[in-house]
Formats: structure tokens, sequence, C-alpha cells
């Protein structure tokens, strides 16, 4: 093919999307330059590639809040990451941005999450001599990590989404700072959902005067969250100053009402000393790690090896792992 279908979609990107939207035609490229694809633009195919990559695949079984949930409806880093995708693409459509940057970046921006949520993250902080973000970890993952070391090569635009989808340095595009505030939009509203299931809190429970402006139940919430970004944004991204005073007091209500609760935090320093354990462990025997992390061991350091590896497992490898090293194995009749 001649690329004449992905031309078309840079012509149609030039004709409708805003004065403020990043095209496609502007970015500043990959780290590594490759031919184009004729159909796609490049940040269809980013999008593409980190929903094909295995770290996309191990979000379903990371978890969100509650460690190791009964029940098939609880958030994990997947569904979270599905929804932050729907809702930042929402608000894309309206303000007439990149709908396939803005998908890129939020289906990317959680790659880097260890098992356990951010207990597994501040496990990983604590034993990291330079420190470790997820978020930091999200980039590392598809610049180096993906395809067998040989990384995503991601544009710049879709790479700097996701290192700076939270608090910080603001991405450079309208299209991250988009997926920024829909992480939060859409994890304090499914930590509610989450937390009522789990018996943690009742919607009532919630000041009223949060209800009076955000919404009474879940739904009136992300009405008013999303439109309310879409009507106050232009040039920039945010919300009306009732509206994100709400907001903030709603978030410091879930942190006070459940991400301190001891029913959510109740199993956290067993998680946490759990990913220690196995930090220590590989970082003494990184010959039981995958043959995959040998260069990175000899290149740099075992301690880099045994980060990479642990952020990268699923809740469940986690646990297995420590089974097989750290519990005496049954003997056999």
């Amino acid at each position: 093919m001649d690329g004449h279908i992905r031309l078309q979609q840079l012509d149609e990107e030039r004709r409708k999307l805003s004065a403020y939207a990043m095209l496609c035609c502007n970015t500043a490229g990959r780290q590594t330059e490759e031919p184009e694809c004729p159909v796609r633009t490049a940040y269809q195919r980013d999008r593409d590639r980190i929903v094909h990559c295995s770290a996309f695949r191990r979000l379903k079984d990371k978890t969100q809040v509650f460690l190791s949930p009964e029940g098939d409806h609880y958030r994990t880093r997947l569904t979270h990451t599905l929804e932050v995708a729907q809702i930042a693409r929402t608000i894309s459509r309206a303000l007439k941005l990149n709908e396939d940057l803005t998908e890129a970046i939020a289906l990317g921006h959680d790659l880097g999450h260890t098992p356990f949520g951010h207990a597994g993250e501040r496990a990983l902080r604590a034993v990291m001599k330079n420190g470790f973000t997820h978020y930091e970890q999200s980039l590392r993952t598809v610049d180096v990590l993906e395809k067998n070391g040989m990384g995503l090569n991601l544009t710049y635009e879709v790479r700097n989404g996701i290192l700076c989808h939270t608090t910080g340095t603001e991405a450079v595009t309208l299209e991250g700072r988009v997926v920024k505030l829909a992480d939060r939009i859409a994890y304090v509203n499914h930590d509610i959902d989450d937390a009522e299931r789990a018996g943690v809190m009742q919607e009532e429970d919630i000041p009223y005067d949060i209800r009076k402006i955000l919404g009474a139940n879940k739904s009136d919430r992300f009405d008013t969250l999303v439109i309310d970004v879409i009507e106050n944004s232009g040039e920039s991204i945010k919300m009306s100053p009732d509206v994100d005073a709400a907001f903030n007091k709603l978030h410091r209500f879930m942190f006070e009402k459940v991400y301190t609760n001891p029913i959510c935090k109740g199993e956290e320093s067993k998680a946490i000393e759990l990913v220690k354990m196995l930090f220590y462990h590989y970082c003494k025997h990184p010959e039981d790690m995958p043959v995959f992390y040998e260069d990175i061991v000899r290149t740099e350091g075992a301690e880099r090896g045994a980060c990479d590896y642990i952020a990268g497992m699923s809740d469940r490898f986690a646990k297995n792992a420590y089974m097989s090293i750290f519990v005496p194995k049954s003997w056999e009749e």
C-alpha cells in the first residue's frame, strides 16, 4: 500500500482538530526512526503496540486498592486503565483534541505499576537506592523492557504523557494533561464503588456539601466532573473553582475513610514485606531470575534487575514466587 489511508487521516486531523490539539504530523518522533505504517498514524500505532504488549496483559492481575479482593467486580489495574481511557477519550473528543494520542497515553500510563498496588510501589521505593515511582517504571517498561529488551519505540508525546500522568511536571500536550485528570476522576470514583462493595462506606457517608456540588451517586459525579472539565478547558485543562474544590475535598475524605482504613490496608504490611524479601533474594541470587534479566544485571546491576523483574509481576505471580522461595515444600510420600 502507498500510505494514502494514513495521509487521509493526517489531513482529517488538520481539518477537524482544535488549534490546541497535538497533530500527529507534528510529532517529535520516535527514539529510533522507522518506516510509517500505510494505514495507521503514529499515535494509533503506539496505542496498538501498548495493547498487544505483555505488560498490558499483566494489568488484569494487579491490585488497585483492595489487596487480593474476593469477588469478580473489584477493580484491577486493567479495569482502571480502561476506565481512564474512556473518560480521557470523552473529554478529548469534546475538546477536539487528538483522541488517538490520548488513548495511547491512557492505556500505557500504569504499565510499570507494581504488584499489590501502591504498597508494592512503597516497598520498592524503600529498597532502591535512587527510589522508585510507578510512572518512571511505566516509561522504562515501554522504552527498555518490552519486546525482549528492544522496547516499543513509542513517540515522544506518548512517552511524555506516560511519565507525567501523576503529580509533578505537566505533560507537554493537552492530551497528556487530560489523561492526568481522567486518571484522578476514575480512581476516586471507582474506589468509592469498591469501598461500598467491601462495606467500608456508603454514598451517604460522603459529606453533604460535596454531594451537593458533585452529585449524589457515581453516575452524577462522573457527569459533573467530565462536563465541568469540558466547559472550563481551552488552552489549559482544568475544572471550575467550585468543582475543583469539592473534588479535592472528596479526595481528602477518601484518604481518611478508605485509603487508610484497616479493612483496605490490613494486608498491606504483609505485601510490603513480601516485595522486600523478593527484592533482597533476587539481588543476592540474580541467577533465579529469567535469562532476560541477565543483561540488565550485567549492565545496570542486580538491584535494577530485581526491581524490573518484581515490578513486572502480577499479584498472583509474586505470591507464588514468594511461596516457592521461602515456604518449605511438603515431603512427598
